[in-house]
């Protein structure tokens, strides 16, 4: 690291696939001192973020009215907790009360506070287990099922890779307790997506609000076709390193990945069944130059450029690549 950021004094070094411990080590060790993300944890949150945004334009309410369920607790899904709680303080709450907004399961079920095999980025989440005791089935389980059905989320969250893992039966309770459920399964490629988009609006009655991690066809329901969004990093990566790259920014913080996360959710426009929770692939050019310019901007107002700029939006109209091709001519 010292020598990468020695000989490339202007770099971002851009981290992929590390398990959460070690991931988390490294931002820890690095994240104030050079230019620097982990994709699967920072990335992933703001595309994350974006979806909560758009979804709740629609379903009513604020960011900090949402009860939140995410189905995996690894890299992905606390990142994702992290920076809906960092929008949340953002929005008038401390950061006890948007943690406790925001139920954490994994493989032993929801995460509360006396279990011992917690890791310290998962234990803001954890709950008082006297406080959910009466939610465990009659076989003493706290899982996923029992979680939707004692708590009525608004939000529900796929990071794990199981399969099927968001059933009809688990569906349905959030639908009956939610008019419009915000279920987002991104979990990646399309076989490990905790459930089809196609079932979630068919069990909801086309109620849902649905991004993927994966890429779906659109959904044709009831004379209705719903286009399903992709909370795919490069919504957001690109965007994020042109507006950091543009004002020379010493580290990435949190409020320009807010920024990023609030710019791309307001390109979309979900009250449209048709155009999704987060625009189009194809739109990526005109999202990642607005993603720069909300991203520069925080960083220039946290006071992290290196460089003076004027103008953010000429700045990033002046670096965007434009691809150029000499003609070929056939002798």
């Amino acid at each position: 690291m010292a020598s990468a950021s020695k000989r490339f004094p202007n770099a971002i070094l851009h981290w992929e696939d590390f398990a959460a411990p070690q991931a988390r080590g490294i931002l820890a060790r690095y994240g104030k001192e050079l230019c620097t993300f982990d994709d699967d944890i920072q990335g992933t949150a703001a595309v994350g973020l974006a979806c909560a945004l758009s979804g709740v334009r629609v379903s009513g309410g604020s960011l900090t009215d949402q009860q939140i369920v995410i189905f995996g607790a690894g890299s992905a899904g606390v990142g994702i907790a992290d920076l809906i709680c960092l929008a949340m303080q953002q929005d008038g709450l401390s950061a006890e009360q948007a943690a406790a907004r925001i139920y954490l399961i994994d493989r032993p079920g929801l995460l509360t506070s006396e279990m011992d095999s917690l890791h310290s980025y998962q234990v803001p989440y954890a709950k008082d287990p006297s406080t959910v005791e009466s939610w465990r089935s009659d076989q003493g389980k706290l899982g996923l099922a029992e979680v939707v059905a004692n708590l009525h989320p608004t939000m529900l969250v796929g990071t794990s890779a199981q399969t099927g893992a968001f059933t009809q039966a688990i569906i349905e309770s959030m639908h009956a307790g939610c008019e419009r459920p915000i279920v987002l399964p991104m979990s990646n490629p399309t076989v490990l997506a905790e459930q089809t988009p196609a079932n979630i609006l068919a069990w909801t009655q086309g109620a849902a609000l649905v991004a993927t991690g994966s890429p779906f066809d659109p959904v044709e329901l009831d004379g209705t076709r719903y286009r399903i969004g992709q909370a795919n990093n490069a919504l957001l990566f690109p965007g994020l390193g042109l507006g950091t790259i543009v004002c020379r920014a010493a580290t990435m913080s949190e409020g320009m990945f807010l920024a990023g996360a609030r710019a791309l959710a307001s390109l979309a426009d979900p009250t449209d069944p048709t155009k999704g929770l987060l625009p189009q692939i194809s739109q990526l050019r005109e999202v990642s130059a607005t993603v720069a310019v909300a991203v520069a901007e925080a960083a220039i107002a946290e006071g992290l450029n290196r460089v003076a700029v004027e103008s953010p939006i000429e700045a990033v109209q002046e670096a965007i690549w434009s691809p150029t091709y000499l003609p070929i001519h056939v002798k």
